[in-house]
């Protein structure tokens, strides 16, 4: 009834095809799917067909040569009459005017935004776009509508929240920065000088601000994205650390969500690139390799629903839930509810002042830093971090230019949040494709988002317009920022060779 509302989370109902009747041979379902025609393919119709599709009843009658039914020759008399038995029906956690609210926050632009509840997992808002109209499929897609979805450049039937893997470029450096104060590699007010990159052997990485950012602390970093930063620091930890910690936060691991199809991601490591490639040259883990993995590049590649995971964990200190869509399976009959119950899956051992540290610089990213045109204004007080990640590498010495280059080429925009910051109800993450600066493309759709669940503001009512941008003449300690808050486009990692990253 809602057309394409949510249509990756729903999925499709469709004819039952011969992988389906495997599957339902398998199950030892043959029996209650006998004159059924229709079985779920994609999404909740899929993953709750056994609870969606209930029992087929059954009724033995005698017929004539003309298949008509003989008077008094059925029922008792053949064999007992099984009553069909309603499916159950599903209350999902979805808030639906705010899964309508985030839809129309893209506009026309493909992408994916996850939001949770970070006390329980419950997944708020699941949004792919484009969708589809699931009801194209019940009868079974005519030639016409099948070509259109399918063979459309926009993709609409990828579910990108589950299985698109991206970059997370910048918004990777909160975890990074947890990772070092937690292992003892960086403390708060220990900082870097910026000149605008950072040499590694012969290579120079440099930073996305032309001229650098000066001297850079750790709450500086975050809120102005200091590149040059994370170079230092992925060095400085070095790839297994990155791995082993950044891990605990879901990061190249499935979520366990109650739909099926997730992708996995990667999280590089010199194990992975071992298992991932054949040839022994390729095999080998090149120390610039980890440079990039610093800033979210490299081979970093994430689904929109690990990076959601990811942050609603954090915000919640470190208590990690699985991501549920179904809250409660209700049988029609009795009316009973089975609720389905928040399961905290880890709890990730984190200092209480580390925390503070990241957050408190998150929360600088929307006051100061390269969210603060996004949310100016905003009525309550949001933790958030931007992000661009490359599509394309360069080659030495070349510099990005957006008008320049084709639009599948272009980078993504990326933003991660959670609100209000002193006691998070919702956290988010926002993948726009192609869009360019997550500053300027995934920030303002994160803000309708939060505006509308924490404000009840309407997706097309106006926000503050955003605050110019000014370049600061002298450093502060955590509060005035250096140099020039926007989050760049990020390098990608040198593979195989330590060559120089580009922005």
């Amino acid at each position: 009834p809602l057309g394409e509302v949510a249509s990756h989370v729903v999925g499709y109902i469709s004819r039952i095809d011969d992988r389906d009747l495997e599957r339902i041979e398998e199950a030892d379902q043959s029996g209650n799917y006998k004159g059924t025609d229709h079985i779920g393919k994609t999404g909740l119709e899929q993953s709750y067909e056994g609870a969606l599709h209930g029992t087929t009843g059954f009724e033995q009658v005698e017929t004539d040569a003309g298949g008509r039914i003989v008077p008094g020759r059925s029922g008792a008399q053949l064999a007992p009459r099984t009553p069909p038995v309603p499916g159950n029906n599903l209350a999902l956690t979805l808030d639906i005017r705010l899964q309508e609210a985030a839809e129309r926050a893209f506009g026309e632009n493909r992408g994916a935004l996850v939001a949770i509840e970070p006390a329980t997992g419950g997944v708020l808002a699941f949004v792919s776009k484009p969708g589809y109209d699931p009801n194209l499929f019940i009868d079974g897609i005519d030639p016409a509508n099948w070509d259109a979805l399918n063979n459309s450049p926009d993709k609409p039937l990828n579910n990108r929240a589950l299985t698109g893997l991206y970059p997370p470029g910048s918004t990777f450096k909160p975890y990074m920065a947890l990772a070092a104060l937690e292992l003892g590699t960086r403390t708060p007010s220990q900082t870097i000088f910026d000149p605008g990159y950072f040499v590694f052997g012969n290579n120079r990485f440099r930073d996305a601000t032309a001229g650098g950012h000066g001297v850079v602390d750790m709450y500086k970093s975050i809120v102005v994205s200091c590149d040059t930063y994370y170079y230092m620091l992925a060095n400085d930890l070095g790839i297994d650390n990155i791995a082993r910690f950044i891990g605990q936060f879901g990061f190249g691991s499935r979520t366990g969500i109650d739909i099926e199809g997730e992708f996995v991601g990667v999280l590089p490591s010199p194990e992975w690139k071992v298992k991932r490639f054949k040839n022994p040259a390729q095999q080998r883990w090149f120390p610039g390799e980890t440079i990039s993995v610093g800033i979210g590049q490299g081979y970093n590649s994430y689904t929109p629903l690990q990076l959601a995971q990811a942050v609603a964990t954090l915000a919640n200190d470190g208590v990690m839930f699985r991501p549920h869509l179904v809250d409660y399976i209700e049988n029609p009959i009795t009316g009973e509810r089975t609720y389905v119950e928040p399961e905290a899956s880890k709890t990730i051992a984190l200092k209480a002042r580390n925390l503070e540290v990241v957050k408190h610089a998150m929360v600088g990213v929307n006051k100061e830093g390269t969210g603060r045109g996004a949310f100016a204004g905003a009525g309550y007080v949001s933790a958030g971090k931007t992000g661009t990640a490359q599509v394309v590498a360069l080659s030495k010495n070349e510099k990005y230019s957006e008008a320049t280059v084709l639009e599948h080429l272009r980078d993504h925009a990326l933003f991660i949040a959670f609100a209000p910051a002193e006691n998070p109800r919702i956290a988010l993450a926002v993948l726009v494709e192609n869009a360019g600066f997550g500053a300027r493309a995934a920030a303002p759709i994160a803000r309708k988002v939060l505006d509308y669940y924490l404000l009840g503001k309407r997706v097309d009512q106006p926000t503050q317009p955003p605050q110019p941008r000014k370049r600061a003449d002298k450093p502060v300690e955590p509060a005035p920022l250096l140099g020039e808050p926007t989050d760049e486009p990020a390098p990608p990692a040198p593979a195989p060779v330590e060559d120089e990253a580009n922005d």
